[in-house]
């Protein structure tokens, strides 16, 4: 039998399902869905589909051990984004169900028994803007690109930051790239990558929200947010696992293109945006995709483009990480601090300004490299 998403509970419907009928009943703004669990009939789901005029929606994983406080699974089971049809949406929940069993998943539950799996199938949003955020003790930290929120949450763009404390706005604005849209990835007009993806009131309107969620479910919260049509939504909330380095103290309130990546001091001396606490030594080993992870050894300092939730094998062996593109607040920056192992990102070409087996120490918690 279907859940209406408002009536989740993290004991029948998973973590992620329970937070966001949390979020609804305390009069949050979330799209409208229902939770899938098991032996819920086709027909169910097909009605369901109709009544709500055969729309996109987004099929996502919400596992018993997903979005709790003593784990995130952050990006360890799969989901699937505009999706339409009884037909196809009924292949989605088999396909998030059976990524319990994906070498991530497995790598990530690191021995445990795979845990129970409800599907949420929930309208889809066709995002102007969207991100993720954290909340913690009155200052909320905002990640923002254009389109989609995946290419925020997978590391794929180094999206805008926002830091609203006691209603004051800090920005640092990012050269966003790509964009990712229902249609696919797209890159971004040239005039409009540096702009910015928020304006103030709009960053204190989420902060607000974000601040709502914490005090709805009694923790500070990891969300997943998006804008459409001028309206903010929140997609997902759950407990933060662990908290980012702090960044450096910015003083007053300003627009700022920082310089990530940039030589600073000694030569051979690189800094990006300090994203797992903790300092590593070890080979540099160029992961450029799936064909070099037979090349990563236990001990390595993995130099990649970005680092999405597949990728969740080479973090158990590897000592530390660095990136060219991704923020503080992805997928693969939160499963580094759940490993306790250094992350640097956010350092342009550092494939290429950094040669492979070169033996280097990476300082998660500044974001300085010596190379």
């Amino acid at each position: 039998m279907l859940v209406p998403l408002a009536e989740a509970t993290a004991d029948t419907c998973g973590g992620k399902a329970g937070g966001l009928g949390a979020l609804i009943r305390a009069g949050l703004p979330v799209p409208d869905g229902v939770v899938v669990p098991r032996g819920a009939a086709a027909d169910e789901l097909g009605r369901w589909l109709e009544r709500m005029g055969d729309p996109l929606v987004a099929v996502r994983s919400s596992a018993a051990n997903e979005d709790t406080a003593p784990t995130s699974a952050a990006g360890q089971h799969d989901s699937f984004l505009g999706v339409r049809g009884l037909a196809a949406v009924l292949d989605a929940v088999q396909a998030c169900r059976a990524s319990v069993w994906s070498p991530r998943a497995v790598a990530y539950r690191n021995g445990s028994e795979p845990p129970p799996m409800a599907v949420i199938v929930q309208l889809q949003l066709d995002s102007d803007v969207s991100g993720v955020m954290f909340t913690s003790d009155g200052t909320t930290t905002i990640e923002a690109s254009w389109g989609l929120g995946v290419s925020v949450v997978e590391g794929r763009v180094t999206p805008d930051r926002y830091q609203v404390a006691d209603g004051t706005v800090t920005r640092t604005l990012a050269d966003k790239q790509t964009t990712v849209t229902l249609s696919g990835i797209h890159e971004v007009p040239v005039q409009r990558r540096r702009s910015a993806t928020l304006s103030d009131a709009t960053a204190r309107q989420l902060a607000h929200l974000g601040q709502q969620a914490a005090a709805a479910l009694s923790a500070p919260q990891d969300l997943e947010w998006a804008i459409a049509a001028n309206t903010p939504w929140l997609l997902q909330s759950r407990p933060i696992t662990a908290q980012p380095p702090a960044l450096p103290a910015t003083g007053a309130p300003a627009t700022r293109t920082g310089a990530s990546g940039t030589r600073t001091g000694a030569p051979g001396t690189l800094t990006g945006t300090p994203g797992s606490h903790g300092t590593a030594t070890g080979p540099a080993r160029i992961v450029r995709g799936p064909a070099d992870f037979p090349h990563v050894r236990p001990g390595d300092i993995l130099i990649c483009p970005y680092t999405d939730p597949a990728w969740t094998p080479l973090l158990s062996i590897a000592a530390g990480v660095v990136t060219e593109q991704g923020g503080l607040l992805s997928h693969a920056a939160i499963i580094a601090r759940e490993r306790h192992i250094p992350a640097v990102l956010a350092v342009p070409q550092a494939t290429t300004r950094i040669p492979g087996n070169t033996r280097l120490t990476i300082n998660g918690t500044t974001g300085v490299i010596e190379v």
